[in-house]
């Protein structure tokens, strides 16, 4: 390194010359450096926020929030717990409803089979009326109508035979007309019992239609009452909740009303059929009566008997 000699004055005066261009450079760098550095942290801080705000499909595993159901997801929830069909309703209802409802079940068939076995039977005895009452009239004696009514096991032989025994009881008497009001008599008393026999079971019908929507609408009160519980004690209001034990509740006014309603219909058809059965044991017991009138008016008088005349009437002035 050759030392600075005085015969270089040019390239001392463009050193100097350098120098305060240098200064100024440096100073002018110093001040920018502060708004440099305020300038990338003011950036940077939306980029944090960007960057801690959460995206909008990551809400759910960002956050333990609660999560939002869908529209119908309640009512799917409630039809995989709750079986709706009547089957499923009574195996969910309570003791005292299902109790209800196996009675009013157990109501309806006993309505079933009275009809069945009443109607049969009503039927039966109508058309063998009819068929007696034709062979009574082609009668012309109480003997000859017994021994056909004994042969064909009619049910005219009851009538008959207790016409017979009380013109027995009666042989002593002289009083023709006494007598006829004596067999009318007893031949009422068994039209009577024959229509009380066959309204046997009819009252199982009015009892049963009667009484069976009241007690459905106690399996519906309790099993309400019993709703209403389970939804202060779960504390919610929602209608997937409540729905299924009103339903199970409604379910027995609905028996109720099916057990009702039939044996009501059968008790009104039964009671004009039984009365229909009622005119034609009458009817025979009226035929029966003709019999006995002229088996009377066939016998002789007897004897010391005179025959009943008019009186003299004996004419004043």
């Amino acid at each position: 390194m050759q030392p600075l000699s005085i015969a270089n004055p040019p390239n001392l005066a463009r050193s100097s010359r350098r120098l305060p261009a240098l200064a100024v450079l440096l100073g002018s760098l110093l001040l920018a450096a502060p708004s440099f550095a305020e300038e990338p942290a003011g950036a940077a801080a939306p980029a944090a926020a960007a960057s801690e705000a959460p995206a909008p499909g990551a809400a759910a595993t960002a956050q333990p929030a609660v999560p939002v159901a869908e529209p119908g997801a309640d009512s799917a929830e409630a039809s995989v717990e709750h079986d709706l069909s009547p089957w499923g309703m009574y195996q969910n209802a309570d003791v005292v409803v299902k109790g209800v409802m196996l009675g009013l079940l157990l109501a309806s068939v006993v309505t079933w089979t009275i009809w069945l076995a009443k109607g049969l039977e009503l039927l039966g005895a109508r058309r063998r009326l009819r068929g007696e009452l034709a062979d009574l009239k082609g009668m012309r004696t109480l003997a000859q109508a017994s021994e056909q009514a004994h042969a064909k096991h009619s049910f005219s032989a009851l009538l008959i035979e207790d016409a017979q025994n009380e013109l027995q009881l009666s042989a002593d008497s002289v009083e023709k007309e006494g007598i006829k009001e004596r067999v009318s008599f007893r031949l009422e008393r068994l039209v009577a019992a024959s229509g009380r026999k066959m309204s046997v079971g009819t009252g199982v019908l009015a009892t049963i239609g009667s009484t069976s929507p009241f007690v459905g609408l106690f399996g519906t009160v309790w099993g309400i009452m019993n709703s209403f519980i389970g939804i202060a004690k779960s504390q919610t209001t929602n209608l997937a909740v409540v729905a299924p034990g009103i339903a199970e509740a409604l379910l027995a006014t609905a028996l109720g009303l099916v057990a009702a309603i039939p044996a009501v219909v059968i008790y009104n058809v039964f009671a004009r059929a039984i009365a229909g059965y009622k005119a034609q044991v009458a009817d025979i017991s009226a035929q029966v009566l003709l019999l006995v009138s002229r088996d009377l008016d066939r016998q002789p008088p007897a004897a010391g008997v005179r025959p009943a005349t008019t009186p003299h009437v004996v004419k004043v002035g």
